[in-house]
């Protein structure tokens, strides 16, 4: 118990100069969003991380339908399960159908918010994952080490005078002169104190130091660095390669990943997104195979040359999900393929891309994707996209011209065949659709599904934790499990599309998202930055995968 006190404070302490400059797995995005039907309630839920742990993470619950009369909240790390795991804390209604608290998140590394809804319409639970890590150090503030500074040198001087006070003048009587040797005493009695109350603070400084260090190797979260390159292979198709650099995985903490425990998300253990720069007119959507255990590969389609930004997400065993980032540089070619797709390269069968308008850029032409606002239904804002099967993506309601930050938007989309009328969807890796969104500059990305802000994978490994009696997780034999593993992807690009989305189906059970008509699909975010953004959806119709492209811009909010 003490030295769980102590940790409190140590990191109490250090709150003052530290905060969160990335969600783990995304980029630039904080907390987490999740939307889904959890018995008869149907709610969005946000989760805004601590900065540092121990912290707060504060969590608000939207009720979109359903009588609930109270919500109860607690964390469950997956180290120590739920039989390590709090007591409930309860959620204040603050307006109609919200509700807002804070919950102590004690632990570090990945983690979730369990939620409780009862009401008059039952009893219903669910469970919204967590990276809950400290991300930055900040210097302190000028004026709080000089006011510091000035205190410690004022506490150091009445120690030591008090020192010498209490060895001489509390013996003198009133109006006595201090003696010579009485102040020979005191001079000796202060020296000495200051010796000792300097190896005292030395001693002090090199313990503080050291634990500092010790924080910032093992505590302080620092992404995963990759190596990408694109190479040429046999057959003269360029290849992208990624490579985890691993260099820096002795020093332990929260540096070192466990590579053999990637878990496939949607039946691929890596989702690579392109974005050509400037413009962010060149996108690719792919999955590359496990070579090595820190190597990836997959066969680039044909892309125009030119600098990408590349994201690379994966997650761990633990439900830990990381974005990781590179840039690349695809070489000119002489010979090009169709960019809408029509000549396929070799490549996943699940891969897509597609090549558009720079950013900004409205298009006057049929056949291109529209990409500001075009059109308004039944009096709401609204964009279309022309896809590349002669179908049209439409952002149906779109909530206003330019968006705020900070707040919760369910973005909606619908597709419609080229008669206008609307397209049933088919499953895209198990799901309605996908999305990603990119800053205009690349310091913002994120990975959308219907369900929320966070993977599915990390969702369904963390709700096993949960249901597991155990204080402490037990790894099997990483070689024999990542083997595992290698099989089972491998056995999931054979299967026919219907039976391989029933087996991704069926390892998402807690993924809870009915839409009311089978052309629409949704996804939940909230802007974290002002400036111009481009959202690229993917849905699926008659086998193919369809990409439509819109531009949005986000104005700061009013909070």
């Amino acid at each position: 118990m003490k030295n769980f006190l102590v940790r409190v404070l140590l990191y109490s302490f250090i709150l003052s100069f530290t905060h969160s400059r990335i969600a783990l797995a995304h980029i630039g995005s904080p907390g987490v969003l999740v939307q889904k039907q959890a018995g008869k309630y149907q709610v969005l839920v946000s989760v805004i991380p601590p900065d540092v742990v121990p912290g707060t993470a504060k969590v608000t619950v939207f009720v979109e339908s359903g009588r609930a009369s109270s919500i109860l909240a607690r964390p469950i790390y997956f180290s120590s399960g739920d039989e390590g795991a709090p007591v409930y804390d309860e959620l204040q209604p603050v307006g109609e159908n919200r509700y807002e608290g804070i919950v102590w998140m004690m632990d570090s590394g990945s983690s979730s918010i369990e939620l409780n809804i009862d009401g008059p319409d039952g009893k219903a639970s669910l469970v919204a994952p967590v990276l809950s890590v400290p991300t930055k150090m900040e210097p302190m503030p000028t004026g709080t080490g000089v006011g510091l500074a000035a205190l410690g040198i004022l506490l150091v001087v009445l120690f030591i005078t008090t020192v010498g006070a209490s060895l001489a003048d509390g013996t003198l009587k009133p109006g006595q002169s201090v003696p010579t040797s009485y102040r020979r005493k005191r001079l000796v009695g202060m020296g000495i104190a200051a010796i000792l109350l300097g190896v005292g603070l030395t001693g002090w400084r090199t313990w503080w130091t050291s634990w500092a260090d010790e924080y910032r190797n093992h505590e302080l979260y620092a992404p995963t660095p990759i190596q990408s390159t694109v190479k040429a292979a046999a057959n003269g198709q360029p290849v992208l390669a990624i490579r985890i650099d691993t260099s820096h995985f002795a020093e332990g903490g929260i540096k070192r990943r466990r590579l053999g425990f990637i878990v496939p998300d949607h039946g691929k253990l890596m989702h690579v997104f392109l974005a050509r720069t400037p413009g962010l007119d060149a996108f690719a959507h792919l999955h590359p195979d496990r070579k090595e255990l820190d190597q990836f590969e997959s066969n680039l389609p044909d892309l125009p040359a030119g600098q990408y930004l590349l994201y690379a997400d994966v997650v761990f065993r633990s439900g830990f999900a990381e974005t990781l980032t590179d840039t690349i540089t695809i070489p000119d070619r002489s010979q090009k393929t169709a960019a809408n797709g029509k000549n396929r390269v070799e490549t996943d069968p699940d891969d897509s891309w597609l090549v558009t308008e720079a950013l900004g850029v409205k298009p006057n032409a049929v056949g291109v994707p529209h990409l500001d606002d075009d059109m308004v239904l039944c009096g709401i804002p609204g964009a279309s996209s022309k896809l590349s099967d002669g179908s049209t993506l439409l952002w149906t309601d779109k909530p206003a011209a330019v968006l705020e930050t900070g707040t919760p938007y369910v973005l909606k989309f619908a597709l419609a065949d080229a008669q206008g009328k609307p397209a049933p969807l088919e499953p895209y890796l198990g799901m309605g659709g996908h999305a990603a969104i990119v800053r205009s500059d690349g310091t913002v990305y994120i990975h959308l599904h219907p369900v929320g802000t966070y993977s599915m994978a990390a969702e369904s490994f963390l709700v096993d934790r949960i249901a597991d009696t155990t204080r402490r997780f037990q790894y099997p034999d990483a070689t024999q499990f990542r083997d595992s593993i290698d099989r089972y992807v491998a056995r999931l690009k054979q299967l026919p599309e219907a039976e391989k989305n029933a087996l991704l189906l069926a390892g998402m059970p807690a993924m809870s998202h009915p839409m009311k008509v089978n052309n629409m699909v949704e996804f939940p975010y909230a802007f974290p930055r002002s400036g111009h953004y481009r959202i690229w959806v993917q849905v699926k119709r008659n086998g193919q995968v369809l990409t439509g492209v819109f531009d949005t811009q986000v104005k700061d909010g009013l909070l």
